[in-house]
């Protein structure tokens, strides 16, 4: 895992956000650190957007205390925001612009850009830099998106669901191109649906549910505290898929071969994966089958 420095560039306390009679965050805490990939996972309602807004400053708050880049996000200057890159899910640009003209044109805003050239082939479209924006598909327009949020040579970046809609091949680009960010000291800010993206990408994770953070730490760590136990999976002679929960799979293939008096048809063994246990944690988690239920154990 790569070392990062020990600076604060995301602290967040107490942060708490109310739209009426909703509690849309409540009392979250957060800390990133320079040069992390940082992943905000959660479900639909969970808290997530608001608290992306706060950091962003595009939303006001409540109640908490919190420092984006030394500075509060609610009072930060032009000089602030250029320090800050933003991709959002909804983005839209003038249609008749194209690729070239818009990363040039955002390139302008900021006192440090990257060069656009090499901007727009880090996201794979150096082949449509003349290309119109409304002659795009949806993933080029997404990888657009992207070029324009990593434009400005920002210090802490915002990726919200980055990859939606994109090919595996074109999902891998953006994968490295966040990895050699990281790399040069980018401090990003991940949140996607795609829990593959989240375990491959990111450093350390907070998973929001209710707008209350229910476990933080890295993947692996939660893998180990979260991810109890094993699926056994296996054929019954008549065809018959069976599947089993269980803390001791070794002790449930052993029953297994003696019960098949050899090899066993089918036979898989399935570890938990950040998704069962980010769906445990968030309460979306269906049941499995135990010992018991699926008949092995007498």
């Amino acid at each position: 895992m790569t070392t990062h420095s020990n600076e604060l560039v995301v602290d967040v306390k107490g942060l708490r956000k109310r739209y009426g009679d909703v509690v849309a965050v409540d009392g979250v805490d957060l800390g990133i650190r320079r040069g992390q990939v940082f992943g905000l996972l959660g479900p639909n309602g969970a808290g997530k957007s608001t608290t992306v807004e706060i950091l962003q400053g595009n939303r006001s708050r409540d109640a908490g205390q919190v420092s984006v880049l030394g500075s509060d996000p609610e009072h930060g200057k032009r000089a602030w925001r250029s320090r800050v890159g933003v991709v959002w899910q909804d983005g839209s640009l003038p249609a008749e612009l194209t690729v070239g003209e818009s990363v040039r044109h955002f390139a302008r805003y900021y006192p440090t850009p990257r060069d656009p050239k090499e901007v727009i082939g880090l996201v794979g479209l150096d082949g449509k830099t003349g290309s119109r924006i409304k002659t795009l598909s949806g993933g080029q327009r997404r990888r657009l998106d992207v070029a324009l949020g990593v434009i400005g040579n920002p210090e802490f970046l915002i990726l919200d669901e980055p990859t939606t809609g994109f090919d595996p091949a074109a999902r891998r680009r953006v994968w490295d191109l966040i990895r050699t960010l990281s790399g040069e000291g980018t401090t990003i800010l991940l949140t996607t649906h795609y829990l593959e993206e989240a375990q491959a990408l990111v450093d350390r994770l907070a998973v929001v549910a209710g707008g209350r953070v229910v476990a933080e730490g890295e993947p692996r760590a939660l893998l180990e505290r979260y991810g109890t136990g094993a699926t056994v999976e296996w054929t019954e002679p008549d065809g018959t898929a069976r599947a089993e929960h269980t803390h001791t799979p070794t002790r449930t293939v052993a029953c297994l071969t003696g019960h098949f008096d050899g090899e066993i048809p089918g036979l898989r063994i399935n570890r938990p994966s950040l998704e069962d246990v980010y769906l445990r944690l968030t309460g979306q988690h269906e049941a499995q089958p135990t010992a018991t239920e699926s008949g092995l154990a007498q």
